[in-house]
């Protein structure tokens, strides 16, 4: 530990100028200097550097502090060890307080598996510059890849000879003991873990090197193709990202990481210019690495290959980096391309093009993935929307999770309130999911014998019995809250075809899972989606043409209520949500071409459709009737017709609104297109979609004015 008085005699020493020198190229200007700011990209100076009060500010994006606060911002170091960076600069030796001879050993332990790391580093790299077989071998692989020297140096690249012992006898020779080679993981029995393979260095945020992967170049070998270094005192694979190192700076400057899947990838990408990106290792995203990101940035694009595991693995690996308040985009390449691959046939400016024009928000990507493989299935459309729901519900920040369901409640045609309800409810039950996993957690750590072999407290519940009653569902989530939960694509456990929520719901075998109860008789979600968007109106339209269609709209014209209606939605049948009123609608169409009129009530009570026979029970019952004796009793009259004598005007009210309600959705969705099409720079598109607006947005006036209602 740094003994304070050493801590301001560096302070106190270090020189602001020195500190940001040694990163940033800077100029005069009378007595402040000025550069180009490290922690944002920017072409025009707005970094100050004040020699006389010896701070930095930056006018573009607000970083200011002193010189050990520029350290640990940007090489994302703790205070001592930036302390100890700054009095190294100086050749100031630090006096530090002792500490416990525990700690001591630690510390110096962890030192010395780093310093044995680093031999090993040399060795490969030593190997694949210097020795014929990793010339022949390794690098002609690399330089087969395109990897210029200064970059292939910058990662640690390296080459593994054949010979079993190599590393072992060298390490050893240089003074470097067996067992600190077995506990890196190094060496097994005195023979070299990694032979015969190129070598990548996995190093820490600091650059020191903590792991290493091992890629083999045989071909129809029974062997893995990657082979990476075990779980060490200084190596937790959940905890780091390949290339954070290297791509520390850049991700900061420009606030955003593209997180890839392999080594090569990201050496490829940060060779030609895109420098803010690092690889997951072929895993799955870890909360540990979503923490490390987020010291970074708070955006993340992943960028995944375009085959189907590709676009699995984006979905896959989300749940942590939004549960820690990230925002999450996705590019997925042309099907059959990786990053390397793509990038090397079209070129850094297309490929960067590329990723501008086509990376989308998660959670709309995710969504339009599932409905599109839905379809018109009301189950499946279910399931993907309650998938959604699920995702949606990880975004902690209530104001960005607010945003998305007005959003969503659009796109998927639901009542806002109702998708606010059942996304709170998933937000509740994720809390309650977290609480039990604390709680069980906790109780795990407190058994005197916490091994899953030990038997089981007396009087406790085997480790493969359920409870005698299920846990109790989140409140105020309905009746059987735990079906809906259950469904395919809700949280739970990782989707089979999609993923979903972490599958940690219930990792522990000696708490049961929630019995699966049947679908519930109140889904409100289910029927919704059975009247999503204008079905209600829809459905009103068809009972109107199964009751009064083969009616008498206008004498004098001779024109039928159903000539009348099915003449003014013609040109909006394609927009129709609700299938079967739809298909009544078009029956009726044909009718009038072939009679003049629609058809009796009785015709569609004889529909194979059975909605369409439902709608026609409804529409033959009388919902407005008056009581012959209600008029003589309370001596009240009504002027007006009876509703089933009243057709024109009903359906001269009822066809306004209809269509006012059709073309609002279509000038919503023409607007979206415009947006779209004016970020493409389509001009093209753009003078089409702009005249298509014209016409809606006059046709929605005229009907305003016949309404009397206003438009915004």
């Amino acid at each position: 530990m740094i003994k304070e008085e050493s801590v301001r005699e560096v302070i106190d020493m270090a020189r602001v100028e020195d500190i940001v020198g040694d990163y940033v190229n800077l100029r005069r200007r009378g007595n402040n200097m000025t550069g180009l700011c490290p922690f944002h990209n920017e072409k025009t100076p707005s970094f100050n550097v004040n020699p006389a009060r010896n701070i930095y500010k930056c006018f573009g994006c607000g970083e200011g502090g002193d010189p050990v606060k520029f350290l640990m911002t940007l090489e994302q170091l703790s205070f001592p060890d930036a302390i100890r960076k700054i009095a190294a600069r100086y050749n100031f030796k630090l006096e530090e307080v002792a500490v416990s001879e525990e700690v001591r050993e630690e510390r110096r332990e962890k030192e010395s598996l780093l310093l044995v790391n680093d031999f090993a580093r040399q060795f490969y790299e030593d190997q694949l510059y210097n020795t014929d077989e990793g010339k022949s071998v390794g690098l002609s692989y690399f330089k087969k890849r395109g990897f210029r020297k200064d970059v292939m140096e910058r990662f640690g690249l390296g080459y593994a000879p054949m010979k079993r012992d190599a590393l072992f006898k060298a390490a050893t020779a240089a003074g470097y003991k067996a067992e600190q080679l077995d506990q890196l993981g190094l060496i097994r029995n005195k023979r070299d873990f990694f032979f015969d393979r190129v070598m990548f260095t996995i190093h820490n945020l600091q650059g020191k090197p903590i792991a290493f992967a091992g890629r083999i170049l045989k071909k129809d070998v029974k062997a893995p193709k990657y082979v990476n270094s075990p779980e060490t005192e200084v190596y937790h694979k959940s905890d780091v990202l390949y290339g954070i190192f290297q791509a520390r700076q850049s991700i900061r400057k420009l606030d955003n990481v593209y997180v890839v899947e392999g080594y090569t990838d990201v050496i490829s990408l940060h060779q030609n210019g895109i420098t803010n990106v690092v690889a997951t290792s072929g895993t799955s995203l870890t909360p540990g690495q979503a923490r490390l990101v987020k010291r970074q940035t708070e955006n993340v694009t992943l960028l995944y290959d375009g085959d189907k595991a590709g676009i699995k693995a984006a979905l896959r690996g989300v749940d942590v980096l939004l549960i820690e308040g990230l925002n999450v985009r996705v590019v997925i390449l042309p099907d059959g391309e990786d990053p390397d691959s793509y990038l090397q046939k079209v070129g850094t400016t297309v490929f960067e093009k590329y990723l501008t024009e086509t990376r989308r928000d998660f959670l709309f990507f995710k969504s339009d993935l599932l409905l599109e493989e839905a379809g018109d299935d009301v189950a499946a459309r279910s399931a993907a929307i309650r998938s959604s729901i699920a995702t949606l519900a990880l975004v902690e920040d209530p104001l960005k999770r607010q945003g998305y369901v007005q959003q969503f409640s659009n796109k998927l045609g639901l009542e806002e309130s109702l998708l606010i309800n059942l996304v709170n409810t998933a937000v509740a039950e994720r809390r309650a999911s977290a609480k039990r996993d604390a709680e069980r957690e906790e109780r795990r750590r407190n058994r005197p014998d916490n091994r899953r072999d030990a038997p089981p407290f007396p009087g406790s519940l085997p480790t493969n019995s359920a409870p005698a009653t299920a846990p109790p569902p989140p409140a105020n989530s309905g009746e059987d809250a735990w079906a809906g939960m259950q469904e395919p694509g809700w949280a739970g456990g990782e989707d089979e075809q999609w993923g979903g929520m972490d599958d940690a719901q219930f990792p522990d075998d000696s708490v049961a899972s929630p019995p699966r109860v049947g679908k519930p008789k109140d889904d409100a979600l289910s029927d919704a989606l059975k009247f999503a968007g204008h079905a209600y109106q829809e459905m009103d339209l068809a009972r109107m043409l199964i009751k009064h269609g083969h009616k008498v709209y206008d004498e004098e014209a001779e024109q039928s209520v159903g000539a009348y209606l099915t003449a003014n939605v013609q040109d909006l049948i394609e927009d129709f949500d609700h299938a079967p009123s739809k298909e009544v609608v078009l029956e009726v169409m044909r009718e009038v071409q072939r009679s003049g009129k629609g058809q009796e009530p009785d015709y569609f009570k004889q529909s194979e459709n059975p909605v369409i026979v439902d709608l026609a029970k409804v529409a033959g019952e009388r919902e407005h009737y008056l009581s012959p004796k209600w008029g003589e009793t309370f001596q009240v009259y009504l002027r007006q017709k009876d509703p089933d004598d009243n057709q024109r005007v009903y359906c001269d009210l009822f066809i306004r609104l209809f269509r006012m309600l059709k073309i609002e959705r279509l000038c919503k969705k023409n607007a979206d297109k415009i947006a779209v099409a004016a970020q493409k720079e389509d001009e093209k598109t753009l003078e089409v979609l702009f005249k298509m607006q014209g016409t809606l947005v006059g046709m929605r006036s005229e009907l305003a004015a016949q309404l009397g209602a206003v438009v915004i």
